[in-house]
């Protein structure tokens, strides 16, 4: 199930970087005073340099980021406003909020902060969900285990012992940390009403599925229902899934959710929901009908047809081509190593596999995507980003037991694109929130979401990227920050990161900025 990826500019010098989340070494069986050994060099997390011509130099060391315990997932974000992207890595055992130092090292702030958590987290993300200026914490949790309890699934003979299915676990509470603003942060958990929906969660995003101006959270959870979490506007939340048509699939089953992506694939303003499974269960594609539910659109979209044998992992809406449509990339592999002894039509490692957005459906256009797309993997977290800074969007995989990939977007089909990154004054400083609405010279219409999570236990860039096809003009910019404000740019030329700093003008909501 290891492990996420995170594209960072973590020394701010415009490039971005990668986080690569590593497992460690286990012993088989595993008392409950032993911890898993992360000590050999082979076992360390790594954060890799972009160099700016097109290779990476290894800078874990310096940067002190090896880690600890048995890595699962990474995310970003700058919850003390200093301008530098800070680090969050769960673990099976304590996690580790890492301070970006801004001089190419980072610091274990974990015990001061108050976030260690415990148990087996899996997904974070960082979000301003009470829009006080500030990005807060949410850690999903898989299940009920430790290492000491493990109990033997599959057969009893050699080569056919099983990963145990999720079934055989108790769920467990997702954690929410609350930032205080002075380095420290609040466990409301409890609190704000995560606590009372336990899990078995993994894949986590963000959006803002009604449009009400705050943000709500997703979570994937494997063989059990999906969870919507949507923003009461007081600090806390209600679980909506299951009213709001996301907890199951058209058959009113669970399925194995992990990678996840909430964006809006047919450009009408609301963000859907993609949530990838195991072989024979179908990726799921749900339609947001207009914030008051959703409708599973998975056989409609052609998502059924292309993935009813394959297993997904790492996943994301993304525009490969600028055609002003996101089209979706899913990292691929089923979980068990020995699946084809027991289903032979079932494969342990697949090809990657990406699908192009054609006014709603979807076509498998992998075949003639590269060379890349045509090897067999155990893909498991992606992250998505603009490496070269190009205007084509770029992927970064971890592979289990296997080379990390870097796949680079040779675009070249000339279409344009507009690349939005976003810097907050009395919102959060990265724009964590923000909603954009673009308006090409053409008339055509996009939306986007700042946010780095969502994949599968990983973390994107947090700039927007729309492309444009043809369009040398975007017409207007929308810009809604968390605090309220709006702001608007019009007649921006093509082909450019354009950074947006957000008026200094007061909060709408009454709050003092910081």
């Amino acid at each position: 199930m290891v492990g996420g990826v995170a594209m960072l500019d973590y020394n701010k010098d415009g490039r971005l970087d990668l986080f690569f989340v590593n497992g460690a070494a286990l012993a088989d069986p595993m008392t409950a005073s032993q911890r898993p050994d992360k000590s050999d060099s082979g076992f360390w997390n790594r954060l890799y340099r972009n160099n700016g011509d097109g290779t990476f130099t290894d800078v874990t060391e310096a940067a002190g980021l090896r880690g600890h315990s048995y890595g699962m997932g990474v995310a970003v974000g700058d919850y003390d406003n200093d301008g530098w992207p800070d680090l969050y890595v769960t673990n099976v055992g304590r996690n580790i909020l890492y301070h970006n130092n801004g001089d190419g090292t980072f610091t274990d702030v974990t015990e001061k902060a108050g976030v260690a958590g415990g148990g087996w987290s899996a997904g974070a993300a960082f979000v301003d969900y009470d829009r006080d200026g500030r990005v807060d914490l949410i850690v999903t949790r898989y299940v009920e285990w430790d290492f000491s309890t493990n109990i033997w699934c599959g057969e009893h003979r050699p080569g056919y012992r099983a990963y145990c299915h999720p079934d055989q676990f108790k769920p467990i509470t997702h954690l929410v940390y609350h930032n205080n603003g002075d380095g420290t942060f609040t466990d409301v958990s409890k609190k704000c009403g995560l606590g009372s929906a336990p899990g078995k969660g993994l894949g986590i995003a963000i959006n803002d599925f009604d449009r009400d101006g705050w943000p709500d959270i997703l979570i994937a959870n494997d063989s059990f229902p999906q969870q919507l979490f949507r923003n009461n506007h007081d600090g806390t939340f209600t679980e909506i899934a299951l009213t709001a048509g996301l907890a199951y699939d058209d058959d009113g089953k669970t399925f194995a959710g992990m990678g996840i992506d909430f964006a809006d694939y047919d450009n009408d303003g609301w963000p859907d929901v993609f949530v990838n499974a195991l072989a024979n269960q179908r990726y799921a594609l749900f339609r947001n009908e207009k914030g008051h539910s959703f409708d599973y659109v998975t056989g409609p979209s052609g998502l059924a047809r292309i993935t009813m044998l394959h297993s997904g992992w790492g996943a994301r809406f993304i525009d490969y081509d600028n055609d002003g449509f996101k089209d979706l990339f899913v990292g691929q592999g089923h979980v068990m190593d020995n699946v084809e002894l027991t289903q032979p039509s079932v494969k342990y490692r697949e090809p990657l596999l990406l699908m192009r957005n054609q006014g709603g459906q979807f076509d498998n256009v992998s075949a003639q995507s590269g060379a890349p797309f045509q090897q067999p993997l155990s893909a498991r977290g992606a992250a998505f980003g603009d490496l070269n800074n190009d205007g084509s969007i770029d992927i970064a995989i971890n592979c289990n037991d296997g080379p990390a990939l870097v796949l680079l977007n040779q675009g070249g089909n000339g279409n344009h694109w507009l690349l939005v990154n976003t810097v907050g004054s009395a919102s959060n400083r990265d724009g964590v929130g923000a909603c954009l609405r673009l308006v090409s010279e053409s008339g055509s219409e996009q939306y986007g979401y700042v946010s780095t999570a969502g994949s599968y236990l990983s973390a994107s860039d947090k700039r927007v990227h729309f492309g444009l096809g043809r369009d040398r003009i975007v017409r207007l910019l929308e810009i809604t920050w968390p605090s309220g404000t709006v702001q608007r740019l019009e007649k921006i030329s093509a082909d450019q990161v354009l950074t947006v700093q957000e008026p200094k003008a007061a909060r709408l909501d009454g709050r003092p900025q910081d």
